[in-house]
């Protein structure tokens, strides 16, 4: 299976209103999550991120998104993708995200880790999300793919941008994807797996010798790997019923050397 340029870097309308997102509740307690490694230093899981009901309050909220079908016919060199999305700069649901969920702890580890973080030293932490992870991207994206729809084999790729923080803002770069997948069989929906493909491109870390097809589970999130290291991957068509995902992306610090963000 041939690899596929990354999909264009594509961003809200600055026009785009911040939508009335409802809140955060029920939520388990942070205490009861955990990151679950699928594939060392590429995929990792974590459970039960949003519970059943909280994710069906979302799937009826975001039906009532203005959602925009993407092209069927891709531009030269990207991936073909095709399915209904909104996107929206918005920092602080992108806080909210971070800091209310439990992931921010998950992520960075806190006080009383509790194995919530793995159990990890600051330094692996640092190596593993590469570098200090200090937010979500704001770029919040909205997929829905209904029966039909799925999204070619790509790389996501990393986005540098300045996070609003104080006491001044942050230089940032995205180093690993997020996907919350809010629907899945028991919901009626039917594939949509994402699927990571063994990597065919040279020199490569951690490639992998045979397909990783990560099945939908309601409430569930996906970290990945993106940028140079991004394993290449798909949406698989759905066949059955709707799959609605929202995207994110962990942000690190960039470090200043000799006057340059890097």
């Amino acid at each position: 299976m041939p690899p596929k340029k990354p999909v264009l870097k594509s961003k809200p309308s600055p026009n785009t209103p911040r939508p009335n997102w409802p809140v955060f509740k029920p939520l388990l307690p942070s205490s009861d999550l955990a990151l679950t490694t699928l594939l060392p230093s590429q995929i990792i899981l974590i459970h039960e991120f949003f519970t059943q009901k909280l994710c069906s309050t979302y799937v009826k909220f975001l039906n009532t998104l203005p959602l925009v079908t993407t092209p069927g016919k891709p531009k030269r060199g990207d991936a073909l993708r095709f399915n209904d999305r909104y996107q929206v700069n918005d920092e602080l649901f992108a806080r909210r995200l971070w800091e209310a969920t439990g992931l921010r702890e998950l992520v960075c580890g806190g006080e009383e880790e509790d194995g919530k973080g793995g159990g990890m030293t600051e330094e692996e932490r640092r190596e593993l999300w590469g570098g200090e992870v200090v937010g979500l991207n704001p770029s919040i994206r909205i997929y829905r793919y209904t029966q039909g729809q799925y999204f070619d084999c790509h790389y996501d790729e990393t986005n540098d941008l300045v996070l609003a923080t104080k006491p001044s803002p942050t230089p940032v770069k995205t180093t690993w994807t997020l996907l919350l997948y809010l629907t899945s069989p028991t919901t009626g929906c039917q594939g949509g797996e994402t699927v990571f493909h063994p990597d065919e491109l040279p020199g490569k870390k951690n490639t992998v010798e045979k397909e990783i097809a990560v099945g939908l589970e309601t409430g569930m999130a996906l970290l990945h790997k993106h940028g140079h290291d991004c394993l290449l991957h798909e949406g698989r068509e759905v066949t059955e019923g709707e799959k609605w995902v929202i995207r994110s992306d962990l942000c690190v610090r960039k470090e200043k050397s000799k006057g340059v963000f890097t």
